[in-house]
């Protein structure tokens, strides 16, 4: 029988073998993983200043990551905005924007299109926690000035609706809210910071659902919320009680996901904008075509100045629930789920998925009409996202 001869056990010397760092002089080309829940440190003082915020560095990683930091600190420098925070969801992020800003008696104006897990979380969760809320509509900016109030704490408005395209002119939101002393959030994930950055028209906290364009391929959960260092401050605080800080591998995902945002937006955007002129044309059976990039768009002016391309989301009423779900079902191209911002194209009734928390009156408040399709374009061929449309139209016509 061996006997392993040094001072400490064969166990002992595996783990400590197992879990040493190289020491390298050179960097990576890609931001390393940190699949690590620990770091070490020198000595004790030094483990109390970092969790004490007193000196710089890493030592549990629900508190702070270096991958996770890396990809904050990327998506910051893209929003143009001071810091950032990454968490493990996107809902993780709005949670965390809207809960540092607001407390029990504060007032919430914001948009009535809105995402409708962000109406659940506000009337759901924030509402029994003290906050009020009013909702107008964000393309009236008188009736957004007559909701602000002194109790108003937060104005939260996307810069693209989900799911009815209403584009925000944000400049112009925000003069309203600072006049008024209120924070202004946007919630950008339909734009992704390549087609328009928030901060640098006003804004003071902008949130992404990385899990959309950015990732870019409908594999990782993730959101950012990005602004100045001392609202930044809030959120961290935030983040560091609840846990939502972004997972390393998730995190590395995203990275890899932002270095190619442009050229993906590029093409989502160019696809996007031919099925919408295709599904303009078709007056028998489309009512009416939502997209950034259409002249006939309520908001086509402003688009063309605070969006650099029409983007990759646009939706369409088929009049009737019926109509909507013949076409989803019909739809040989795509992926029949609730997400968007992918490589796939996406196409979903959003009254009966991702706004199934509204009940009619409300989804009539924010502008859904009861045949909505809402399409996220993919990457695939435009003539090949374009014949599919058509197919499944023909079935919508042969259904009446």
């Amino acid at each position: 029988m061996q006997h392993d001869t040094g001072r400490e056990g064969f166990s002992t010397r595996a783990i400590r073998a197992a879990s040493r760092t190289p020491r390298l002089d050179q960097e990576s080309t890609a931001v390393p993983i940190y699949q690590t829940a620990t770091f070490r440190t020198a000595d004790a003082v030094e483990l109390a200043d970092v969790l004490g915020d007193r000196r710089p560095g890493y030592a549990y990683s629900r508190i702070a990551n270096p991958t996770a930091a890396a990809l904050a600190s990327a998506i910051a420098e893209m929003e143009g905005a001071e810091e950032g925070f990454a968490f493990g969801t996107g809902m993780g992020a709005i949670f965390a924007a809207l809960a540092s800003q607001l407390a029990a008696g504060d007032e919430l104006v914001a948009s009535n299109a809105l995402y409708g897990s962000t109406r659940s979380l506000v009337e759901g969760h924030l509402r029994r926690y003290g906050v009020a809320a009013r909702y107008v509509d964000a393309t009236d900016h008188a009736a957004v000035e007559a909701a602000l109030s002194p109790a108003t704490r937060v104005l939260y408005v996307e810069t693209i609706s989900n799911p009815t395209i209403v584009v925000a002119d944000l400049a112009r939101l925000a003069a309203i809210a600072h006049r008024h002393g209120v924070t202004m959030i946007v919630d950008n994930t339909f734009a992704s910071p390549f087609l328009c950055r928030p901060i640098e028209l006003g804004a003071d906290l902008v949130v992404e659902s990385a899990t959309k364009w950015i990732g870019g391929h409908s594999d990782v959960l993730a959101g950012v919320v990005c602004g100045d260092a001392a609202r930044m401050a809030s959120v961290r605080a935030l983040q560091v009680d609840t846990g939502g800080i972004v997972a390393p591998f998730s995190a590395f995902l995203v990275l890899r996901g932002l270095e190619t945002l442009a050229v993906r937006m590029e093409r989502h955007s160019a696809t996007a904008l031919e099925l919408a002129s295709f599904l303009e044309r078709q007056v028998d059976v489309v009512r009416r075509v939502y997209y950034p990039g259409l002249a006939s768009h309520p908001q086509a002016g402003l688009a063309r100045h605070q969006l650099r391309a029409g983007g990759g989301m646009l939706a369409f009423d088929l009049g009737s629930r019926e109509a909507g779900t013949v076409f989803l079902d019909a739809l040989g191209l795509g992926e029949r789920t609730a997400s968007l911002g992918s490589v796939h194209t996406m196409a979903v009734h959003p009254p009966s998925t991702t706004h199934r928390q509204l009940d009619a009156e409300a989804l009539a408040r924010a502008g859904i009409a009861p045949g909505l399709v809402r399409v996220s374009v993919g990457l695939e061929d435009a003539e090949d996202v374009l014949g599919a449309a058509e197919r499944a139209l023909v079935a919508v016509r042969a259904a009446r």
